[in-house]
């Protein structure tokens, strides 16, 4: 899941990604174009209405010249707004020299162009002085009868990603003059960012940085800026939250991870948590958390996974840990807000979702059974119900969008198909919207059949329509577009820069006026943003540009401004005041200019702007503040507004229980709305209908708009959470849709008599041990959790078996949630089992836990030469010994597909000469170990079986370093008496007693094939002239010397060569140090997506390990040894997987 996230690109910081809002303000995020305008705005911009202290980006349009090449400023590369990388664009700009001093403002009082309306508008124009190399600025306009705007100005070194220069300025006047502040006379102070308080904007933060050291400060301010006192502070700040209610108290994340916090606007600083998620800390809800001291986090936990805890911290005195959910949750998935806090968790592959509504306890979210979901977003948390959109098993670029009970419990389809996108490293983001100032209106793009068509609801989902298209268009001439094959479509997503007006533009403060881009025809054009309005709430439009628009809506609706997006300098900006009916030009800047963005002062109720540019790309920031007061002469008055009523597009005046009607002003009224008024007029509750009614949670709507149960549902059931001596109700398919406030007239929703909760059995009972492991160690404490899905808890009766004798029986033990702690002694395979039993009937669980001891030592033993196509063990030996509950897996040559086995044996060819590396790996629980040998494969060699005097065996301590010591030392003995070359001769000492080995002769590299059976018996005689002279022997230790000789054995020596005219004469000894019988024999199947592996024992038979890849490859085949085992074929990633479990 993701949380709640602003319609371009939401942040990741929760369970649920929230789908686009237009009143959601953007994310803070580095920026990924070098030239950024970064908007920290307490009020509006283009295209949205942030809330209160939201950071918001915009991106500083670039001369097309530098776009797609190397900048001059520090050698960042950027990209020009709105052109291809590299494409042809429009010449710079000019005036790159003729920008104002610092502190000259250029008034105008430009008349109306032509065409224009009557009334008169001032501008006025300050420039930046000094902040040409600033390519990043951040803006803070008090608003609520304040005319204090705020910017902080700063260079930003992409590469080092630190700010090398920044500037702060201040307005008291509406933007017409700044003041370049000092903090700190005779010191350079560079300001990273600022923090608006949301509940007193006059309250700012500042955190400045030194680059020398790299430590920072906090700068303080009470009086909107006026003045700032410095705080020093002892860690790094990375975010600061402030609290939404109480404004001294503030959160702050540090760059290593931990968790501070103050009561005082940073006087004192409380460390809360070390190890936090940075993006998962989240204030107490006001009205829903019983204290507004809590505070909602996720951390690492310090033996691994993510715990959600919550911290009360009593005024900053002390602080009290809680850890509302015992178990583990999915790192990110932490989302708090409203009533509801969300998170997901995955144990034993499963993903569950949770809720907890008004911090209750935490319940598994209930979606239709075979939804399967791939992916969860919370889309809205609004009026006391959860939407989400669901990406299920079967969809890829696609959500289905559900609606929840009150609870956020049980969801319900609304729509399917709903279009998604998503980059790298982002959150998806999902094509609906919901419209402000009219509640349960949402608009949203589906996707079928590779169309996407806009869809918009009046009734929270209930009943979903296309939009109607306009008659005519622009110019008054028809648009020829006649449902059902044509109709309008707009775009929702946002793209990239925040401020491009691309997606729909609604306020709460003007009800029922909805302006967006889009086009006319079967399915939405990606390359088509023509500009449409209604005023009566969707039901009809108009169109009024055929190009994008960054758009503003002021005094309530009452004005409204656009300003074309484009990526060449202009001066133009047009206005309304008749709902978009017809439109004036304005000339806002004697000079054009790259236009990068627009705000209003919060709450978008005044008639002040301010546009962001700059003349050229090296010129200084350039504010141009136009005023539309001077328009308006008075207030307006009751005899200045006219009515209208909201229906949908079949007429219907009764939606979501109510007649609405609103009010607006008059085109004719040219007065000022005010900051005081109310576009709501009258309601009236109506009667209810079919409409007011969503199918209940199992219940899907037939194609002739009734509610069937699903065939996985059971009406008549009793639900889980049903316990003996209670009541509950069967529904009949129906339930009212929330926030629907109708009355009387039909009712879908009502149900039969209530029914008595019956004593249900036990099921879906689990045991696990937390962590999710299943191999421990001796003398390791060990929770066990049991869980039980269904049934009856509070008569359920709990035996507890734990396989070490250990037994015990308990009552509620899955309502306590309180685990068994217990410690294995001895290492073995335990079997738990837990029965659960009542009098309707019982259930079990069992799990197998290892209890291993970690490996010391593995070592592999193969001879060193072996012959082409003949058959050589592979042998592990492991310390200390564990056969039951190892796991080898073998890599011949450069494969990456292991072999895979339990036993510590097999067998196998080389076809074809040469050197082979052989290489093991023993894998028992948590313990890996590995050892690497190189094999000769040869065409021809022979072997001389040896014995040594029968003094050795006393002092064989059967290791294999010892037998590789004397097998060293013999073949120096030899090759010194021989005269032969020591790299020509090998000693193999065998395991166990008595002790015997095996002498390889090697044949000398490509010697001629005619003298090559003449060299190899030139090459055993003086080897066995030296063995039978007794002359090869040494000292074992004081008094005793070993004498090596020749074994005689019945086939005599053993001879190889291509033609087979040499046979085997000696047999090499390996005896496996870990057989103790046989292993239990059993079949286990285990299944991963799209693979299925088979584990099956034989005993009457060898093993046969089978590589998964082609034999052509070059993969030798391999048979197992006698020893009984397991054997499974499987390659690499599935060993990972298996190690993992």
């Amino acid at each position: 899941m993701a949380p709640r996230g602003p319609a371009r690109a939401p942040e990741s910081r929760g369970p649920t990604a929230r789908a686009p809002s237009a009143q959601a303000p953007p994310p803070l995020s580095r920026p990924l174009l070098p030239l950024l305008l970064l908007l920290l705005v307490a009020g509006g911009a283009a295209g949205r209405s942030p809330e209160p202290g939201p950071i918001a980006r915009l991106t500083r349009s670039l001369p097309s010249s530098l776009a797609g090449g190397a900048l001059p400023r520090g050698g960042e590369d950027g990209q020009e707004r709105g052109v291809e990388p590299g494409a042809p664009g429009p010449a710079p700009g000019p005036g790159e020299d003729g920008a104002p001093a610092a502190g000259q403002g250029r008034w105008a009082r430009a008349a109306p162009a032509a065409g224009a309306a009557s009334p008169a508008l001032t501008s006025s124009s300050f420039v930046l002085k000094g902040d040409a190399t600033h390519n990043q600025a951040m803006v803070h306009w008090t608003g609520e009868n304040s005319s204090v705007i705020l910017i902080l100005t700063k260079y930003y070194h992409v590469e080092s990603e630190k700010v090398l220069e920044s500037s702060l300025w201040r307005s008291s006047d509406y933007g017409t003059t700044y003041t370049k502040l000092t903090l700190q006379p005779g010191f350079t102070t560079i300001v990273d960012s600022f923090f608006i308080s949301p509940a007193n904007k006059r309250k700012i933060i500042l955190v400045s940085s030194s680059l020398s050291d790299g430590k920072q400060n906090l700068f303080l301010s009470t009086d909107e800026g006026n003045s700032f006192r410095k705080q020093v502070i002892p860690f790094s700040a990375e975010k600061l939250i402030f609290h939404p209610k109480e404004e001294d108290k503030v959160l702050v994340t540090t760059k290593d991870s931990k968790l501070y916090v103050t009561c005082d606007m940073g006087k004192k600083w409380l460390l809360l948590q070390e190890r936090v998620i940075t993006e998962q800390v989240f204030w107490a809800v006001s009205g829903v958390d019983n204290e507004s001291d809590v505070v909602h986090l996720q951390a690492h936990e310090l033996g691994g996974g993510f715990r959600y805890v919550t911290y009360h911290i009593y005024n900053c005195s002390h602080k009290t840990l809680t850890s509302p959910f015992s178990g583990p949750i999915d790192l990110n998935s932490l989302f708090v807000e409203n009533d509801y806090i969300f998170f997901t968790a995955t144990s034993s592959n499963r993903t569950k979702f949770y809720v907890s509504y008004r911090r209750n306890d935490f319940v598994p979210m209930k979606l239709p059974k075979y939804a399967l979901p791939k992916d969860l977003l919370v889309v809205s948390t609004d009026e006391n119900q959860v939407f989400v959109a669901v990406q299920e098993w079967y969809q890829t670029d696609t959500y289905n969008l559900y609606q929840s009970d009150p609870r956020g419990v049980a969801y319900s389809l609304v729509l399917e198909d709903i279009r998604s996108s998503q980059r790298p490293e982002t959150e998806a983001v999902i094509d609906i919207l919901e419209v402000h100032g009219v509640k349960g209106v949402f608009l949203a793009n589906q996707k079928k059949n590779g169309k996407v068509v806009t869809l918009i609801t009046y009734n929270k989902g209930r009943d979903w329509d296309h939009l109607r298209p306009p008659s005519v268009d622009r110019n008054g001439k028809p648009t020829n577009c006649k449902p059902p094959d044509c109709h309008l479509h707009l775009h929702l997503l946002w793209p990239d820069n925040p401020y491009v007006s691309g997606t729909v533009h609604t306020k709460d403060t003007a009800p029922g006026l909805i302006m967006g881009a889009g086009n006319l025809g079967s399915q939405l054009v990606e390359n088509k943003e023509e500009m449409y309005i209604t005023s009566d709430c969707g039901k009809t439009w108009r169109q009024v540009f055929e190009e994008e628009h960054h758009i503003l809506y002021l005094d309530h609706g009452g004005v409204i401004v656009a300003v074309k997006d484009s990526s060449i300098p202009l001066k133009i900006l047009k206005y309304s005041m008749d709902d978009g009916r017809t439109w004036s030009t304005y000339n806002f800047s004697s000079t054009p200019m790259f236009v990068d963005g627009l705000l209003s002062e919060p709450g978008e109720e005044t008639l002040v702007i301010t546009i962001f540019g700059h003349m050229s790309y090296r010129s200084e920031w350039e504010l141009v503040k136009v005023d539309f007061r001077p328009s308006f002469s008075r207030p307006c008055r009751e005899e200045d507004y006219s009515s209208w009523e909201l229906t949908n597009l079949q007429g219907d005046r009764c939606l979501m229980g109510q007649h609405r009607s609103f009010r607006k002003r008059k085109a004719t009224s040219l007065c000022v709305n005010g900051r005081n008024f109310t576009a709501a007029l009258t309601s009236r509750v109506c009667p209810c209908q079919d409409s007011d009614f969503h199918c209940d949670y199992g219940f899907e709507r037939s194609p002739f708009s009734e509610c069937l149960a699903s065939f996985w549902f059971h009406p008549l059931s009793p639900p889980d959470d049903c316990v003996l001596g209670q009541t509950y109700t069967s529904s009949l398919g129906y339930r009212k849709v929330v926030s629907n406030v109708c009355k009387g007239g039909v009712d879908l929703q009502q149900s039969p008599e209530q029914l008595q909760c019956p004593l249900t059995p036990p099921r879906g009972l689990k045991v696990s041990i937390r962590g999710e492991v299943a191999a421990v160690r001796p003398w390791e404490s060990v929770l066990f959790e049991v869980q039980q899905e269904q049934g009856d808890m509070l008569t359920t009766v709990y035996h507890v078996d734990l396989g070490d004798g250990f037994k015990a029986t308990y009552s509620n033990l899955t309502l306590a949630k309180e685990p068994i702690r217990h410690a294995y002694e001895s290492p073995g395979v335990y079997r738990v089992s837990v029965r659960a039993e009542n009098l309707a009937g019982h259930d079990e669980a069992v799990l197998f836990v290892q209890v291993n001891s970690r490996l010391k030592a593995l070592y592999l033993e193969v001879v060193p030469a072996v012959g082409t196509n003949q058959e050589v063990n592979l042998t592990a030996v492991l310390l200390p010994p564990n056969p039951n509950f190892t796991v080898f897996y073998w890599w011949v040559g450069p494969s990456l597909q292991p072999l895979m086995s339990l036993n510590n044996t097999v067998t196998t060819q080389f076809a074809d000469p040469g050197d082979v590396r052989v290489t093991v790996q023993a894998a028992c629980g948590a313990s890996v170990l590995q050892d690497s040998k190189v094999v000769r494969v040869l065409g021809q060699f022979q072997v001389l079986p040896l014995q040594f005097s029968q003094g050795l065996d006393a002092y064989n301590p059967n290791t294999p370093e010892w037998r590789e010591e004397v097998g060293q030392l013999v073949t120096r003995l030899l090759a010194k008496e021989t005269g032969i070359a020591e790299e020509l001769l090998l000693t193999v000492v065998g395991p166990g007693l008595p002790t015997v080995a095996d002498l390889y002769v090697l044949p000398p590299p490509s010697p001629p094939a005619r003298a090559q059976s003449l060299t190899r018996d030139q090459a055993l005689a003086p080897v066995r002239q030296a063995l039978d002279a007794r002359k090869i022997s040494f000292l074992l230790r004081a008094g005793v010397r070993v004498l090596v000789a020749v074994r005689e054995v019945d086939t005599g020596s053993l001879r190889l060569t291509e033609s087979g005219s040499y046979w085997v004469a000696a047999v090499l000894l390996v005896v496996g140090v870990f057989v103790a019988g046989a292993l239990v024999l059993y079949k286990c199947k285990r299944k991963r997506p799209g693979r299925t592996v088979y584990a099956q024992m034989h005993n009457d038979k060898e093993q046969e390990m089978t590589s998964p890849m082609n034999r052509s490859q070059g993969v030798p085949s391999a048979v197992q040894g006698n020893h009984s085992g397991v054997v499974l074929s499987i390659d690499s990633r599935e060993m990972h997987s298996y190690l993992v479990s």
